[in-house]
Protein backbone atom coordinates (compact mmCIF):
# COMPACT_ATOMS: atom_id res chain seq x y z
CA UNK A 1 0.00 0.00 0.00
CA UNK A 2 1.20 3.40 -1.18
CA UNK A 3 1.89 6.34 1.49
CA UNK A 4 -0.38 8.14 -0.28
CA UNK A 5 -3.00 4.91 0.28
CA UNK A 6 -2.36 4.90 3.84
CA UNK A 7 -2.98 9.15 4.81
CA UNK A 8 -5.88 8.81 2.42
CA UNK A 9 -6.93 5.39 4.80
CA UNK A 10 -6.80 7.26 7.92
CA UNK A 11 -8.42 10.53 6.85
CA UNK A 12 -11.66 8.53 6.42
CA UNK A 13 -11.68 7.07 9.79
CA UNK A 14 -11.62 9.73 12.34
CA UNK A 15 -12.43 9.21 15.58
CA UNK A 16 -15.72 11.61 16.25
CA UNK A 17 -14.53 11.66 19.78
CA UNK A 18 -11.52 13.08 19.32
CA UNK A 19 -13.06 16.42 18.67
CA UNK A 20 -14.81 16.93 21.56
CA UNK A 21 -13.49 19.59 23.96
CA UNK A 22 -10.96 17.78 26.60
CA UNK A 23 -10.30 15.30 24.95
CA UNK A 24 -6.88 16.00 24.89
CA UNK A 25 -6.91 16.74 28.34
CA UNK A 26 -5.17 13.96 30.19
CA UNK A 27 -2.99 14.84 32.85
CA UNK A 28 -2.98 13.24 36.09
CA UNK A 29 -4.93 15.73 38.69
CA UNK A 30 -4.40 13.81 41.45
CA UNK A 31 -0.37 13.70 42.54
CA UNK A 32 2.70 14.40 44.45
CA UNK A 33 5.29 16.87 42.82
CA UNK A 34 3.72 15.68 39.12
CA UNK A 35 3.96 11.74 39.97
CA UNK A 36 0.13 10.25 39.37
CA UNK A 37 -0.77 8.55 42.47
CA UNK A 38 -3.00 6.21 41.00
CA UNK A 39 0.44 4.95 38.48
CA UNK A 40 2.38 4.46 42.10
CA UNK A 41 -0.15 2.68 44.36
CA UNK A 42 -0.85 0.00 41.57
CA UNK A 43 2.44 -1.40 42.31
CA UNK A 44 1.21 -2.85 45.62
CA UNK A 45 -1.77 -4.77 45.10
CA UNK A 46 -0.18 -6.34 42.21
CA UNK A 47 2.85 -7.48 43.96
CA UNK A 48 0.33 -8.66 47.01
CA UNK A 49 -1.82 -10.61 44.59
CA UNK A 50 1.19 -12.64 43.28
CA UNK A 51 2.75 -12.98 46.71
CA UNK A 52 -0.74 -14.20 47.86
CA UNK A 53 -0.58 -17.12 45.13
CA UNK A 54 3.45 -17.89 45.98
CA UNK A 55 2.65 -18.35 49.54
CA UNK A 56 -0.20 -20.59 48.90
CA UNK A 57 1.87 -22.64 46.47
CA UNK A 58 4.46 -22.94 49.25
CA UNK A 59 1.92 -23.69 51.92
CA UNK A 60 0.77 -26.69 49.29
CA UNK A 61 4.44 -27.83 49.02
CA UNK A 62 5.43 -27.93 52.22
CA UNK A 63 2.62 -27.90 54.81
CA UNK A 64 3.88 -25.19 56.96
CA UNK A 65 1.09 -23.07 58.44
CA UNK A 66 3.14 -19.89 58.30
CA UNK A 67 2.76 -19.95 54.26
CA UNK A 68 -1.05 -20.12 55.09
CA UNK A 69 -0.82 -17.22 57.56
CA UNK A 70 2.06 -15.15 54.98
CA UNK A 71 -1.35 -15.26 52.43
CA UNK A 72 -3.85 -14.59 54.51
CA UNK A 73 -1.69 -10.98 55.20
CA UNK A 74 -0.36 -11.18 51.53
CA UNK A 75 -4.61 -11.32 50.53
CA UNK A 76 -5.80 -9.07 52.66
CA UNK A 77 -2.94 -6.40 52.33
CA UNK A 78 -4.24 -6.62 48.32
CA UNK A 79 -7.20 -6.14 49.15
CA UNK A 80 -7.06 -2.90 50.95
CA UNK A 81 -4.29 -1.49 49.03
CA UNK A 82 -6.55 -2.18 45.97
CA UNK A 83 -9.08 -0.34 47.17
CA UNK A 84 -6.30 3.09 47.81
CA UNK A 85 -5.62 2.11 44.09
CA UNK A 86 -9.17 1.63 43.09
CA UNK A 87 -10.00 5.44 44.94
CA UNK A 88 -7.25 7.36 43.23
CA UNK A 89 -7.97 5.88 39.92
CA UNK A 90 -11.76 6.46 40.26
CA UNK A 91 -11.39 9.81 41.49
CA UNK A 92 -8.84 10.61 38.56
CA UNK A 93 -11.64 9.38 36.07
CA UNK A 94 -14.04 11.85 37.30
CA UNK A 95 -11.95 14.75 37.65
CA UNK A 96 -10.48 14.75 33.96
CA UNK A 97 -12.62 14.69 31.08
CA UNK A 98 -10.33 13.29 28.61
CA UNK A 99 -9.99 10.16 30.63
CA UNK A 100 -13.36 9.84 30.97
CA UNK A 101 -14.50 9.67 28.11
CA UNK A 102 -12.20 6.77 26.31
CA UNK A 103 -13.99 3.76 26.10
CA UNK A 104 -10.92 1.63 27.07
CA UNK A 105 -10.88 3.60 30.18
CA UNK A 106 -14.25 2.10 31.13
CA UNK A 107 -12.85 -1.90 30.37
CA UNK A 108 -9.89 -0.89 32.27
CA UNK A 109 -12.91 0.31 35.29
CA UNK A 110 -15.04 -3.01 34.91
CA UNK A 111 -12.02 -5.53 35.26
CA UNK A 112 -10.25 -3.69 37.89
CA UNK A 113 -13.57 -3.36 39.69
CA UNK A 114 -13.93 -7.19 39.66
CA UNK A 115 -10.69 -7.85 40.71
CA UNK A 116 -11.04 -5.80 43.64
CA UNK A 117 -14.53 -7.65 44.54
CA UNK A 118 -12.08 -11.40 44.14
CA UNK A 119 -9.30 -10.31 46.42
CA UNK A 120 -12.44 -9.28 48.80
CA UNK A 121 -13.42 -12.59 48.47
CA UNK A 122 -10.28 -14.11 48.74
CA UNK A 123 -9.14 -12.44 51.89
CA UNK A 124 -12.85 -13.00 53.23
CA UNK A 125 -12.74 -16.73 52.51
CA UNK A 126 -9.39 -17.21 54.38
CA UNK A 127 -10.63 -15.18 57.47
CA UNK A 128 -12.31 -18.10 59.20
CA UNK A 129 -9.69 -20.37 58.97
CA UNK A 130 -6.58 -19.48 57.41
CA UNK A 131 -4.83 -22.67 57.01
CA UNK A 132 -7.73 -24.58 56.33
CA UNK A 133 -8.82 -22.10 53.20
CA UNK A 134 -5.79 -22.55 50.87
CA UNK A 135 -6.79 -25.62 49.52
CA UNK A 136 -8.20 -25.99 47.37
CA UNK A 137 -10.30 -22.88 46.44
CA UNK A 138 -8.27 -20.57 48.89
CA UNK A 139 -5.08 -21.35 45.49
CA UNK A 140 -7.81 -21.35 43.02
CA UNK A 141 -8.93 -18.03 44.08
CA UNK A 142 -5.37 -16.70 44.34
CA UNK A 143 -4.64 -17.91 40.40
CA UNK A 144 -7.58 -16.57 39.10
CA UNK A 145 -6.87 -13.19 40.89
CA UNK A 146 -3.27 -13.16 39.37
CA UNK A 147 -4.61 -13.89 35.93
CA UNK A 148 -7.41 -10.36 36.78
CA UNK A 149 -4.08 -8.67 37.91
CA UNK A 150 -2.87 -9.31 34.47
CA UNK A 151 -5.50 -8.22 32.32
CA UNK A 152 -6.02 -5.44 34.29
CA UNK A 153 -2.60 -4.32 34.12
CA UNK A 154 -2.28 -5.03 30.87
CA UNK A 155 -5.22 -2.51 30.17
CA UNK A 156 -4.11 0.08 32.63
CA UNK A 157 -0.42 -0.07 31.26
CA UNK A 158 -2.28 0.26 27.19
CA UNK A 159 -3.76 3.64 28.88
CA UNK A 160 -0.68 4.84 30.08
CA UNK A 161 1.70 4.06 27.47
CA UNK A 162 -0.25 4.03 24.10
CA UNK A 163 -2.29 7.17 25.16
CA UNK A 164 -0.78 8.72 28.01
CA UNK A 165 -3.71 9.35 30.32
CA UNK A 166 -3.32 9.79 33.47
CA UNK A 167 0.81 10.84 32.59
CA UNK A 168 2.31 14.32 33.50
CA UNK A 169 3.05 14.92 30.10
CA UNK A 170 5.38 18.58 31.35
CA UNK A 171 6.05 21.44 29.04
Amino acid sequence: MSDEMKQKRRDELVDPIEEVPGYSETESRIGIWGHPLHAMSVSFPIALTFCALGADGLYWLSGEPFWALAAIWAAGTAFLFGLLAGATGFIEMLLVSGIRMRAQVWTHFIIAVFLLSMLGANWGYRLDGWETAVLPYGILLSGFNVCLVIATGWHGGALVFSHRLGTSKGN
